[in-house]
């Protein structure tokens, strides 16, 4: 069985697993996802919030067997070699719960320690027809980034957080 991953560029999070026999996976990502790839988040009242990650911000790579990464991609990385390939060898994320608050002007992303050099950071937050792209990065020796979105008050989102070097998050988050 190979693995092939498809994963965030900006922030190497693998955010799809796919196992194959037989058959390799193609080498490009527009192959595996098409234009985008739509990852999906339950809200209230039934309603689903899809965030399509864009086939030009990931690639895909053929990596080590991690079975794990078929249950919980956002939790492994792509690391690069000094060549720029990907490692054969996904690493696990460290992982880390809340930090993520939304208010109706932007969307604050805290993690648990203080970065040692500055951290990309890639946020999609759904409402109702659009998704927000936005794009930032923790800077070095601290904890937060807080990047610009207008929301309404005490609505709902969906909203997939991508912080280098930390597992992503994808959720539903009320404004508040």
């Amino acid at each position: 069985m190979a693995l092939s991953v498809a994963y965030a560029v900006d922030t190497g999070h693998v955010v799809g697993a796919l196992a194959l026999t037989g058959a390799a996976a193609p080498d490009e990502v527009a192959a595996l996802v098409g234009r985008a790839l739509p990852l999906r988040v339950s809200l209230d009242g039934g309603r689903v919030a899809a965030l399509p990650l864009s086939a030009r911000d990931l690639a895909v790579a053929a990596v080590d067997d991690e079975p794990a990464a078929l249950a919980e991609p956002l939790a492994f990385g792509v690391e690069m070699t000094p060549e720029g390939k990907p490692k054969p060898a996904l690493v696990r994320l460290a992982s880390w719960t809340g930090g993520i608050a939304l208010a109706t002007d932007g969307l604050t992303v805290t993690v648990k320690v203080a970065v040692a050099r500055p951290t990309p950071v890639v946020a999609l937050v759904s409402d109702e027809q659009d998704t927000h792209v936005l794009a930032g990065e923790i800077p070095a020796q601290q904890t937060q980034v807080r990047l610009p979105v207008t929301l309404l008050a005490d609505s709902v989102h969906g909203v997939l957080v991508l912080a280098a070097g930390w597992a992503g998050h994808l959720g539903k988050v009320r404004v508040t």
